[in-house]
């Protein structure tokens, strides 16, 4: 428009459009309007979820209760009894809230803080701090394994897990702490814990240290106080990388019995990729196979067999990475030294990082 049109008002310049170009600049305007909301409308997001946020969940899932445990990052991985007696939730708890906190899920609609351990001179202590929380029995009582991760230079960093009696909650006045795992070799804490029942009776803790190697401990020694005679065995990991901390040794780990085969098994996911070991005598493991060389993976993250210990679900820590399924059977039957291609895979949202 000349420059007399261009310092007018929009409603005056309308107001002097011929009526014609009024009527279909309208109609046009309309049309749009319509496009507009009928779109806007077939992409509503649920009832109740704030526009422009994303959405997930089972439209068949909802909340019963919500406890806020400290803000962002200041809550690890968590365990639950499995006993209907014994109806607690154990909360690792991290940075400056290192610790763990047990939840009374008696009436899950009304969950409630049971009790909440705190490490001793908090602010010497650097580092992620509580990173999982696991419980075992022993000698007729439970306990619960909270693992740590303290840097170098930080009070504790040889600190790999400490134990607590909690046999009697939900009496608190009864919790008191057993036991503290270290090791002086390799500080820095543990990535992953997880005990388990041996095929000989024995319940093992298996420890992702940092280092070349998973810790394996008799936690019958840990409660007994036979402290480093505690460490019964050491599982390696092939790919150890001393050149690279960040991603050397073991990520995670998960251990179970193979009836058929008639072996306890350590799965364990780290520098290099998956790897699955015979630890029926913990102090000699005996690796069986293991998946490496994948596209688009060099360390594994986590790893979880099926029931028949067939196939693996493994995840890694990089955004868009889907999780992906191996199937470890020519491995353990000797076809193939090594296992490299995947069988499938899943993600629900491209997004994000699914963790198995």
């Amino acid at each position: 428009p000349d420059p007399e049109v261009r310092r007018r008002r929009p409603h005056d310049v309308i107001a002097r459009m011929p009526s014609g170009m009024m009527r279909c600049g309208w109609t046009l305007a309309l049309v749009v309007a319509l496009i507009v909301t009928r779109r806007a409308a077939n992409a509503q997001p649920p009832q109740g979820v704030l526009p422009n946020v994303k959405a997930g969940g089972s439209a068949n899932v909802r909340v019963l209760a919500h406890i806020p445990l400290g803000g962002f990052f200041k809550v690890g991985d968590l365990t639950l009894e499995q006993e209907t007696s014994r109806p607690f939730a154990y909360v690792a708890q991290s940075f400056d809230k290192a610790g763990f906190t047990t939840i009374d899920l008696q009436d899950p609609a009304h969950a409630r803080v049971l009790y909440r351990w705190r490490i001793e001179k908090a602010e010497q202590h650097f580092g992620i701090g509580g990173t999982k929380t696991r419980y075992f029995r022993s000698g007729g009582r439970t306990f619960l394994v909270l693992g740590v991760q303290f840097a170098a230079g930080s009070l504790d960093a040889d600190l790999v897990a400490i134990v607590f009696d909690v046999t009697r909650l939900p009496d608190v006045s009864t919790v008191r702490e057993v036991a503290r795992i270290r090791d002086t070799e390799l500080p820095g804490g543990a990535r992953d814990i997880f005990p388990y029942k041996h095929s000989d009776g024995r319940p093992l803790l298996f420890a992702a240290v940092h280092g070349p190697h998973a810790s394996v401990y008799d936690l019958d020694g840990v409660v007994a106080g036979r402290g480093a005679a505690a460490l019964v065995g050491r599982v390696p990991i092939p790919e150890f990388n001393a050149t690279s901390p960040e991603n050397a040794g073991y990520h995670s780990l998960f251990a179970g019995y193979d009836p058929v085969a008639n072996q306890d098994k350590l799965y364990g996911a780290g520098r290099g990729g998956y790897f699955v070991y015979d630890v029926t005598l913990p102090a000699r493991a005996t690796l069986l196979t293991s998946v490496v060389g994948t596209a688009g993976v060099t360390s594994g993250s986590s790893i979880s067999p099926t029931p028949d210990g067939r196939y693996v679900v493994t995840g890694t820590d990089y955004q868009y990475s889907p999780l992906r399924i191996f199937d470890l059977k020519p491995g353990l039957e000797g076809k193939t030294q090594t296992i490299s291609r995947p069988v499938g895979a899943w993600i629900a949202d491209w997004h994000d990082a699914p963790h198995a």
